[in-house]
Parts: structure tokens; C-alpha cells; sequence
């Protein structure tokens, strides 16, 4: 059997005036979703022939705008093996039949034709997981279905890698690199798509035979296209075949970024109460310590994705099994009705996203995580259940997309800081303890945290827009009390959130007359397990 596919002439497709956005990738705020989970359930309220299709998800663009969402990724949508999984392809050029309504190879391509031209005209870019360094035949011995069998000492690395026997491309070949790069061009060209994310991007660097190569021709090749070039390219290191998640040392060329499995370890590991306060630095101003030669906008920060715990889950296991997740439960190990530690949960929910968004970096949503997705703890992929959109409807759900879009906002109207291509200046941050003094870097037991960010005002923009931050972080069991730094002068603090407060009032919009202003060199208490964040602004009263 062979599932290489077959050639037929495409349907004619009408782009008429579909335009790429072409963002800054500074400016990106990126979703990740599986076509199929995303809207399968018969909650999305959508037909039966839609739901579950790429026609399911341009049918929700108005979420994604909602939650201030300018770029999708989507987990792999090339033909797979349906026992496998999304991450084992048949082959790369062509969409999955099953995520059309008629099932069909001119249906699935004219759909998500259709799909990509309804995110551009609401100014949304399409990302797509790619996987080329394997397919779903794996090892030698197996029946060939794809590229197994048509010349194996060229499309395969002799030999293991890393352990694993599933039969790895050797993409660095000239036959599979021009395999790859043909299919890449496609996607842009006849699909329209925005960039790729190269999942278990460490085997992409191997050579013939399994060994390092500190120039991959691929990846150059990729980073220099004429057409792949001015797309997004982003590196994971996550693999499917042995499930590590990995970072490592990338060849970049100052075009590719990568997926920061750093980010998500260090601040699950911080508002866990385990990581050193250098460690939770590092990643707010935007992982230099991986980044220093491209800039923070280079690193794609995520807390979850689909090969973990959800969101939601994160808070709410923390069994011996999940050692690895760095996930705590707050007080009692799976669903509970303990109104303590529902709202513990719902607190340290606000700090992930809150770190997230303020963090020097891109920031990748996952998908289910804004509506409460639960996998009942399990980590398995193939464990994921499509997302109930009934939870939109409840307070906590409404609580957390209202969040998610205040930071989105926040983030963009704050572009200066936020959405930059290089790093802030050593002038423009001070740390602080919670007397304004030193914070005690290596002290495993310090567990709070104050960045004072400086803005550079240049005359270009209003005082209002360029005032100082001050953000808090405390991990610790009890509350700890910040002094506030003097405000320029004519300006005053005001508060924008404390993820301890109750809703409506833990976050502050310009309508919202709950922000509170706050003097310099006064206390605030920083309750336990909570986030704060002040502005400065000029003094009105």
C-alpha cells in the first residue's frame, strides 16, 4: 500500500483580494489549535458537516478577535496516520481529506483555501506545525506507505538517533531537502499560509549519519529562500517520537525563532515556589540567555501545550506521575468543590496568563486553556478531548477571555516595551525586593520578585502612554508588603491588576473606575500566590 497520494489537477480557487497581513513578528499573539478538536464538539453550535473542518475554524475568527489573537497555529494538517496521530504524515503537500465537509482531496483544499483568506480579511495570520523528519512508516522493517522503500540510503539517516528507531529523514540530504523546501513553497504559494513551526526542529540538524552539523543546509537554504524568507519560521524542540522537549542550541542566521521550553519550566517552576527569582527574571525580559544574538521577539513563550497538562489541569493535579509537569494541585488533587481551593486555582490561572503576557517574547496561547479545557489530568495527546465551547458561558471562562484581552490590549498599546525586536536597555530596569533593596538572586527561599521598567520617552508619544511600570510577583504562602519606587514627577501610580482580587475588580481598563491610584514610596500589599502591575500616569487630580 502507498500513501504518497496521487496528482490531479487542484481546483481553481478566486483569492480575489486576499491580502497576508504581514505582521511584525513583535506584534504576534499566537493561538495554537487542532483543526478538528477545536470546534468537533456539538457545543461549538455548529453544523455536523462544519464542525471539526477548517470551515469550523474560520467560524470562529470572532473568538480569536475577541481575545485580541492575530496568528494561528495550526497542529499538523498534512494526511496522517490515524492511529499514530496529527504528528506522523503520509506525506507533506496536500491537506487531510478530514477536515472538509465532503472528505474529499478538492474539498479539503478549496476549505482551507477559504479558511486562510477569512483569517487574512480579519487581519489573522495562518501558522502550520510541519513534521519532516519523519513519516508514519517508521522503522525498515515496516510495509511501505510513503517515501520507505524508494531509496532509504537517501531519504534516511543510517543508523539511530538519540535512541530512536523510527526511521528519521535525513533532511540535509539534497533529495529530502528539496522534498521539503518544494512543500514549504506550495504551502505559501498556492495556500497562502504565514509562516511554519518545524516540530522536533533538534533532528533537523543531523546529518547523514545522525551526527551535528553546525551549517544545515536545510535550515539555510530556508533561512535565505527569496520566498520562505520573508514567512515566519520557528524552531520546536518538542519531539513526538521520544517526547522530549528539549532546548538547544539552534542555527539561526537571525531568521528563525524558536518555541522557549524554558519559559514554560522556569514560571511553572516559580509559581510553584521552586525556582530561583534569576530564573524568573531571565524570562520576563525575554530569555537572554537563549536569545541574546536575535532578540526577544525571536522566543515564542508559552505556559502549556498539547503535549502536556492543560491550563486548567496545571492547577489542579500534582500526583507523583507529574514530577516532571512542575504542576501543583493547591490543595486538593483533582476537581473539588473546597471553595479555597477553587479560588487558589483561579488565582495562580491569572498569574500564568499574566506572566505570559508580560513577558519580553511572543506569546502562544493553548488551545482550550481560555474556556477551562480539561484532560482530567492526563498528559497524553492522544488523550485531548475537543474543547466544550458551553464553558464560554460561565463566569470563570468570561473572566479569563475578559483577561487574556486586557493583556492582548495592554501589550499593544504598551509596544514600546512589549513589542520589540531587541532587548531593554540595562538603564531602563531595576529590580527590587520588597523594600526597594537587592532581591536575593541565588536565595532558594526567595520567592518575590519587582521589576521597575523605565520607559524611554522620545517626545513621540504622550507621558499617559510612556509611563513606568512597576510589576510584583510573590510565590510565597503569605503576603508580602512592596514599597513602591517615586513616580516621575507630575505622575502618580495606578493600579491595573492584582490577580488576588476578586472580579471585576482584579483588572483595570480606561472605563473602569476600580483602578486605584497609588503614592510612590507607599506600601502595597502583595497578597500571596498574586501578581501585581502599576502604571505610572500623570497626576489629573
Amino acid at each position: 500500500m502507498s500513501c504518497l497520494g496521487s496528482l490531479s489537477n487542484p481546483p481553481t480557487y478566486n483569492w480575489g483580494r486576499d491580502r497576508r497581513p504581514c505582521l511584525p513578528l513583535e506584534e504576534l499573539v499566537v493561538y495554537r489549535a487542532n483543526v478538528a478538536s477545536f470546534t468537533k464538539d456539538r457545543s461549538s453550535g455548529l453544523p455536523d458537516d462544519v464542525a471539526g473542518t477548517f470551515a469550523g475554524m474560520a467560524a470562529k475568527v470572532q473568538h480569536f478577535k475577541s481575545l485580541g489573537v492575530n496568528a494561528v497555529l495550526l497542529e499538523p494538517v498534512f494526511p496522517f496516520d490515524q492511529a499514530k496521530g496529527h504528528y506522523f504524515p503520509y506525506h507533506f503537500f496536500s491537506p487531510a481529506n478530514s477536515y472538509s465537509a465532503e472528505g474529499c482531496g478538492a474539498s479539503a483544499i478549496t476549505a482551507m483555501k477559504d479558511m486562510v483568506k477569512a483569517m487574512h480579511r480579519n487581519g489573522i495570520e495562518v501558522l502550520l506545525e510541519v513534521v519532516f523528519t519523519h513519516t508514519a512508516e517508521g522503522e525498515a522493517e515496516c510495509q511501505m506507505i510513503s517515501t520507505r522503500g524508494i531509496d532509504s540510503s537517501s531519504y534516511y539517516v543510517s543508523g539511530e538517533i538519540a535512541g530512536c528507531k523510527s526511521g528519521i529523514l535525513n533532511c540535509n540530504g539534497p533529495v529530502t531537502q528539496r522534498l521539503i523546501l518544494d512543500s514549504l513553497r506550495h504551502w505559501v504559494l498556492d495556500f497562502h499560509v504565514d509562516g511554519f513551526c518545524f516540530i522536533n526542529a533538534p533532528f533537523l540538524v543531523r546529518g547523514p549519519r545522525g551526527e551535528y552539523l553546525s551549517r544545515p543546509p536545510l535550515l539555510e537554504s530556508i533561512a535565505f529562500d527569496p520566498v520562505l524568507s520573508k514567512t515566519k519560521i520557528i524552531a520546536d524542540p518538542w519531539s513526538p517520537l521520544d517526547i522530549s522537549n528539549v532546548q538547544f542550541p539552534f542555527p539561526h542566521w537571525k531568521r528563525w525563532a524558536e518555541m522557549n521550553a524554558r519559559f514554560s519550566i522556569d514560571v511553572r517552576r516559580f509559581l510553584k515556589g521552586e525556582a530561583l527569582v534569576s530564573d524568573l527574571a531571565t524570562r520576563l525580559c525575554g530569555s537572554g540567555d537563549l536569545f541574546a544574538s536575535r532578540g526577544p521577539a525571536f522566543s515564542f513563550n508559552y505556559v502549556s501545550r498539547n503535549s502536556g497538562l492543560t491550563l486548567v489541569d496545571l492547577v489542579s493535579f500534582s500526583n507523583d506521575d507529574l514530577a516532571s509537569e512542575s504542576s501543583w494541585n493547591c490543595g486538593e488533587e483533582g476537581p473539588s468543590e473546597n471553595s479555597a481551593v477553587l479560588e487558589m486555582r483561579l488565582r495562580q490561572i491569572r498569574n500564568f496568563i499574566f506572566i505570559l503576557f508580560v513577558s519580553l517574547g511572543i506569546p502562544v496561547l493553548n488551545m482550550g486553556d481560555e474556556c477551562g479545557h480539561s484532560s482530567a489530568g492526563s498528559t497524553s495527546y492522544k488523550e485531548r478531548v475537543p474543547i466544550n465551547w458551553k464553558g464560554l458561558k460561565t463566569t470563570f471562562v468570561k473572566e479569563v477571555t475578559g483577561f487574556i484581552a486586557f493583556l492582548a490590549a495592554f501589550r499593544s498599546r504598551r509596544g514600546d516595551i512589549f513589542q520589540r525586536r531587541e532587548f531593554l536597555k540595562l538603564e531602563n530596569i531595576n529590580w527590587h525586593g520588597s523594600d526597594l533593596s537587592e532581591p536575593r538572586w541565588e536565595d532558594p527561599s526567595s520567592k518575590f520578585l519587582c521589576m521597575h521598567i523605565i520607559a524611554e520617552n522620545d517626545g513621540n508619544k504622550s507621558d499617559s502612554i510612556r509611563g513606568d511600570l512597576y510589576i510584583c510577583f510573590n510565590a510565597n504562602v503569605e503576603s508580602v508588603s512592596a514599597t513602591l519606587p517615586v513616580p516621575a514627577e507630575g505622575s502618580v501610580w495606578l493600579r491595573l491588576v492584582d490577580t488576588s482580587l476578586a472580579l471585576p475588580g482584579f483588572f483595570g481598563t480606561e472605563s473602569n473606575p476600580k483602578r486605584k491610584q497609588v503614592l510612590g514610596c507607599s506600601s502595597y500589599e502583595v497578597k500571596a500566590h498574586s501578581c501585581v502591575l502599576f502604571e505610572s500616569t500623570m497626576d489629573l487630580s
